[in-house]
């Protein structure tokens, strides 16, 4: 193990051990070094949520149900216990806390617990005029609001266009700040790989690090990676998920089609071995966005994996 290596874990044993990290499920101590190359092990115990986006077409397009109705839709439809919101199906109601109360309210009658709050079209946390970076820090201030009230551990951002493994000051600046705010709130401020520099993990490792606080953290998606023309993955998603474990704070189980029960174009068993290995045990988030299953069916089978997974034996293939 290289110095460099022996001092992040060390950094990483004692800035994430306190109150926010824990709520999120990150351990405090490490099983094992995190690799993309997992050993043969045991898949450890982990939570599952329903992220919202899920059901994207049922909220944006048919308008089947509405976000107050999501709580009791992943309890009742899904057994599913805990959500994971997405700002757009309830944009205007950041300072609404008659709303929040309600949503708060609903989920709390049907047992489910609030998890986070994914943030789109606030504003580029990255953008070159520091104007418009405060401005993008006091857009999502708001929303860190909102997840407090609603008992969420976290928000999850995008980081913006404007950085790279080299170059990430006035991203860090901002995202500091944030994180800043949200400190006080006890809400995380975490970083999804969600296109851009985010789905370089060089890049979004680098603003961990420049940031350097322990209420900013990743949430890795296991396929917000880049692709060439014909849908092949461009990186070793497994070898960037495993950098981002140890920083995190949420995971999403990404999915998209299924061939006899797995996922299509992923090694979910090697994927959560390495979630295993990170001492990582909160909540994995099913995010169905496939096109040859109905999102009810996609649902139910990214959740059926993940059970038959969970207390599994991974043994990596010849």
């Amino acid at each position: 193990m290289t110095q460099s290596a022996t001092n992040r874990r060390a950094f990483l044993r004692t800035s994430l051990a306190g109150g926010i990290a824990l709520a999120s499920g990150v351990g405090s101590t490490w099983a094992a070094d995190v690799s993309g190359q997992p050993a043969a092990g045991t898949i450890g115990d982990f939570k599952i949520s329903l992220a919202q986006w899920s059901l994207h077409k049922a909220l944006f397009n048919t308008k089947e149900i509405t976000n107050l109705d999501f709580p009791k839709v992943a309890r009742e439809q899904y057994g599913i216990e805990a959500v994971e919101f997405v700002n757009s199906f309830f944009k205007d109601k950041a300072h609404d806390s008659a709303y929040l109360k309600d949503l708060k309210t609903r989920a709390d009658d049907h047992g489910v617990t609030c998890v986070l709050i994914m943030i789109d079209g606030e504003g580029d946390l990255s953008a070159n005029e520091k104007d418009h970076r405060m401005q993008a820090v006091e857009n999502h201030k708001k929303w860190v609001d909102a997840a407090a009230a609603l008992g969420c551990h976290s928000i999850r951002v995008n980081t913006g266009g404007n950085y790279s493994p080299t170059d990430v000051t006035k991203a860090a600046e901002a995202c500091g700040a944030l994180t800043e705010y949200g400190e006080k709130h006890k809400i995380n401020i975490i970083c999804e790989n969600h296109g851009g520099p985010s789905s370089n993990p060089d890049a979004l490792i680098a603003l961990i690090k420049a940031v350097g606080k322990p209420g900013f953290g990743t949430l890795p998606d296991f396929g917000n990676f880049p692709k060439d023309k014909k849908g092949k993955y461009t990186i070793d998603v497994y070898d960037a998920i495993a950098r981002m474990m140890p920083y995190a704070k949420g995971v999403s189980a990404k999915s998209y089609n299924f061939s006899s029960g797995q996922e299509s174009s992923l090694d979910y068993a090697r994927i959560l071995k390495i979630v295993t290995d990170s001492g990582y045990h909160g909540y994995v988030g099913i995010e169905y966005e496939g096109d040859r299953l109905t999102e009810p069916q996609g649902i139910k089978a990214t959740k059926d994996l993940l059970v038959s997974l969970r207390g599994s034996v991974y043994r990596p293939s010849v």
